[in-house]
């Protein structure tokens, strides 16, 4: 694991350190090579040539081509890009869009955006599982449905949708399928031709690249309609002056990610089923999402006889430990509610408010998984404990 003083990281779904190889691909494009990529002299075309070699890399990465790849901030703005494109584009034909209760806020806050402007939302139910099938979402589809918003991986709980049969459902009835592939893209193989997917979007500091900076795919022929105007970059879609470093940042991150997908989802995963194990050896301990269909590297788990604590409290005093995990979406944070996928998949207030959301990445060991299932069993019995004596 990469040294930070003794600290065990284990919220890589909320983020990721930077890699090397992604930390020495943006170090030349802050200090040497650091032209405007619109700019026609030297300096310019060797930035502009960095800008498009890291299209080609992310293209490269999801099977997509260099011209459906567009450069955004980060996952919100990717999701809110689709949506509002799509919706202001296709809204001649239908004001319908359907989506599930357990997405990011950042799909459902401009869902509810848009049911102020006119547009009428349906969000899917979830399973106990996490999961939403085919068969409810073509119930679902309407003659003036224009787009389906799924994403491919929960954030909460770590369950993999099945982006694929939801997206071959909407085809068949000629709807759009965006899929919020942020806790996907670079920890599970994603071929966008293979998926079918319309768009997708993807943030780099998930995995090892840098905050700030993400990508939008929209597949050809579909174009996204302009998000901010001005000089003309990304094709006219995104005008600004584009942030070469932390675009070939996002590019090594993901390619390097990409290359040994296999080779690290193996010992992540089995590290992963080893604190699975362990915790839940933990009396009342609980897994939430799908037991098989899950990111290599996530766990989420609520406990019986905490009803009355809130997971912050354990997860504070996992930092004494220094422990590194989270209660649930980095975007709650302060937030003294229950994890909202976990309400949608039938989970009591009281007992979602114990979630304690664990992620590994290439980065964690075995030592790290022994020092969480050393700490966490008497972290759990004394807040209990606490509970009993109030």
């Amino acid at each position: 694991m990469m040294e930070t003083q003794g600290i065990v990281y284990a919220d890589n779904s909320a983020t990721t350190p930077v890699s090397p190889a992604a930390l020495e691909a943006m170090l030349p494009l802050f200090s040497t090579a650091y032209g405007n990529p619109s700019a026609i002299y030297g300096l310019g075309r060797d930035a502009k040539k960095s800008l498009e070699d890291s299209r080609r890399k992310v293209a490269g990465a999801l099977g997509a081509r260099n011209n459906e790849i567009f450069f955004t901030s980060g996952g919100t703005e990717g999701d809110n890009w689709a949506i509002f494109s799509v919706c202001e584009q296709y809204a001649g034909r239908g004001k319908h869009i359907i989506s599930t209760r357990i997405e990011h806020s950042a799909v459902l806050k401009a869902l509810e955006r848009l049911e102020g402007r006119g547009f009428e939302v349906t969000l899917l139910e979830p399973g106990r599982n996490g999961m939403v099938s085919p068969d409810q979402l073509r119930g679902a589809i309407r003659e003036d449905t224009i787009l389906v918003s799924v994403m491919m991986a929960n954030n909460v709980t770590g369950a993999l949708l099945p982006i694929k049969g939801l997206c071959d459902v909407a085809h068949e009835r000629k709807v759009l399928f965006h899929t919020d592939a942020v806790q996907a893209a670079g920890h599970i193989p994603i071929n966008v031709r293979d998926i079918g997917v319309d768009m997708l979007t993807l943030s780099a500091h998930k995995f090892h690249g840098p905050k700030g900076i993400g990508a939008l795919y929209a597949r050809v022929p579909l174009i996204p309609g302009p998000l901010i105007w001005g000089g003309g970059q990304e094709k006219g879609r995104r005008s600004g002056t584009e942030n070469v470093p932390l675009i070939a940042g996002m590019a090594a991150a993901l390619e390097e990610g990409t290359a040994s997908l296999e080779e690290n989802n193996q010992r992540i995963t089995a590290l992963r089923d080893r604190l699975i194990a362990g915790v839940l050896a933990i009396p009342g301990a609980l897994l939430t999402g799908d037991p098989v269909r899950r990111l290599p590297g996530l766990a989420s788990f609520v406990f019986e006889g905490l009803e009355g604590v809130g997971s912050q409290k354990l997860v504070l005093r996992l930092d004494e430990e220094g422990i590194c995990v989270s209660s649930g979406s980095a975007c709650s944070v302060g937030s003294i509610d229950p994890p909202a996928p976990l309400l949608a998949m039938g989970y009591d207030a009281k007992i979602a408010r114990s979630a304690l959301r664990i992620s590994l990445s290439v980065y964690n060991t075995e030592a790290d998984v022994d020092r969480i299932l050393e700490a966490l069993p008497p972290i759990v019995e004394e807040a209990r404990k606490g509970i009993k004596e109030e």
